[in-house]
């Protein structure tokens, strides 16, 4: 994956605008990624609803679950699909809305300094290899672009936010994950 600075978007991603992001404070560095795991609805993949729910066009009558949700306002950056396609929300250096009320090493809101990567998947299950290595590609990449994020400095939600969030759960393999990162090094 090819990050393009000019547009702050990697230019192999299929792009997809929320207007759920603003302005990051002047004083913050990108210094983070947070890994977090979605399905709309849950359990089900494949569908057009997260691109919906991160536009604010989810329909409310679609699923019974979606009038919980649909009034949330609510970004990522990224998006790794299943099948590996990967959608960007929001550019880097805005501040996307994926991390709410968190904390990580000591530092609070997340999202002034954090790039939020969504899988899709859900807690208990496993997440496919395809996505394991668009995530590895996508975070060698970031990591090149922005100089204050590197691979030891990768968080869950459920790290950020462990008295609400539990993603992107047990069934997520960190150890895969810095493999498959060792390899894009290599």
């Amino acid at each position: 994956m090819k990050f393009d600075p000019a547009r702050d978007r990697l230019l192999d991603a299929r792009q997809v605008h929320s207007p759920n992001f603003d302005e990051r404070p002047d004083d913050s560095e990108i210094s983070l990624i947070v890994i977090h795991g979605i399905s709309l609805p849950p359990g089900e993949y494949g569908g057009p609803e997260i691109d919906r729910f991160f536009t604010n066009t989810l329909e409310p009558g679609a699923h019974p679950y979606f009038a919980e949700i649909a009034h949330l306002q609510v970004s990522s950056h990224l998006l790794v699909r299943r099948d590996g396609e990967v959608v960007q929300y929001v550019p880097f250096l805005k501040r996307a809305w994926h991390a709410g009320v968190s904390s990580y090493d000591g530092c609070s809101a997340c999202n002034d300094f954090s790039i939020g990567i969504e899988l899709e998947g859900q807690d208990e299950e496993s997440y496919t290899p395809i996505q394991y290595e668009r995530l590895a590609e996508v975070i060698h990449s970031l990591t090149e672009a922005f100089p204050g994020l590197s691979t030891q400095r990768l968080a869950g939600h459920c790290d950020i936010a462990p008295q609400r969030k539990t993603d992107p759960g047990p069934a997520f393999d960190w150890d895969l994950l810095r493999q498959r990162l060792a390899a894009c090094d290599s």
